[in-house]
């Protein structure tokens, strides 16, 4: 199996219009592993900047770490194909590295990518996380992807898919929301344990609902030691912990911050790594809430 690279770039909620930009300039800062989902409605965009970068030359198709996901609408085995081909329609390319079932609920099939009901909540379909994998396995088989994993499943919801009777082939990684105040710690550790490779989103915290990680007195106090920024500290600690991060961003300073000597030119000291674990505190800031009531809505065990 080929590794996944250790830093890539995200394009969650990056803005529209700035996403082939900041893809060139990642790939140009040496960024190899770039991750996007059809959800975020900039396919289109990142693999622009990712032709670009093959056409001039800098990189080849080969180097590139390419992620996509499944949406919930497409959980139904016999839509899976369809789905993964149009992201690669869209993003222009033959096949992806890695494609992700983006979260372990499916949803009601049709045009809308959130169906609600009357009272706004989701719309399930009655579809099975396992027969989903079926589809995705089937992907792997038929070379559209050259491995598959998942996003957002909970240690019981991941182990239950890898002792699935008759699996074909195993999920590589589990991307999961992970930064200080959530650790995420017996996550990881399980999945380390199944030799699942652990992706972080979200790794630098976010400034919504009032907390921005950046702004962390241990965090700045750390950075300004080694003479680093908050975000370098921050992508430091996944990477001792042995966990791939995918920071967002569409500054170029940031993007090229966020990678080379920034981050692998030092190394956090026993006790940092342990202050910095102390700052969990279980706050998750992805919760999907109109999904609470899904049969498999991965937040309501502990981990």
């Amino acid at each position: 199996m080929e590794k996944i690279p250790v830093v890539g770039l995200g394009t969650w909620k990056a803005a529209p219009g700035k996403v082939t930009e900041a893809v060139k300039v990642a790939i140009n800062a040496g960024y190899r592993h770039i991750d996007c989902a059809y959800f975020y409605r900039n396919e289109g965009e990142v693999g622009a900047g990712i032709r670009c970068k093959i056409k001039e030359g800098v990189v080849k198709r080969e180097d590139l770490f390419v992620v996509s996901k499944l949406w919930c609408t497409c959980h139904k085995k016999s839509l899976v194909k369809k789905a993964c081909t149009k992201s690669l329609k869209t993003l222009k390319l033959d096949y992806l590295d890695l494609y992700l079932i983006h979260w372990p609920m499916g949803f009601k099939p049709g045009s809308k990518d959130l169906p609600l009901d009357q009272n706004g909540m989701i719309i399930p379909s009655d579809t099975d996380y396992l027969d989903t994998w079926e589809g995705m396995e089937d992907l792997v088989i038929a070379g559209l992807v050259k491995t598959i994993g998942v996003s957002n499943f909970n240690w019981e919801q991941l182990e239950r898919l890898l002792n699935k009777p008759d699996l074909r082939v195993k999920p590589v990684a589990n991307q999961i929301e992970c930064h200080p105040y959530l650790a995420q710690k017996n996550l990881i550790s399980f999945c380390h344990s199944k030799e699942v490779s652990v992706i972080a989103y979200s790794p630098l915290g976010g400034s919504r609902q009032g907390v921005d990680l950046m702004d962390d007195p241990m965090i700045m106090k750390i950075a300004q030691k080694y003479n680093k920024s908050s975000a370098q500290i921050l992508i430091r600690f996944q990477i001792q912990r042995n966990v791939i991060v995918i920071p967002q961003s569409v500054s170029a300073k940031q993007i090229q911050e966020n990678i080379q000597e920034g981050v692998f030119g030092f190394e956090l000291t026993e006790q940092e790594m342990g202050d910095i674990l102390n700052l969990d505190r279980n706050f998750r800031m992805a919760t999907f809430p109109i999904t609470t009531d899904h049969k498999d809505y991965p937040f309501h065990v502990p981990y």
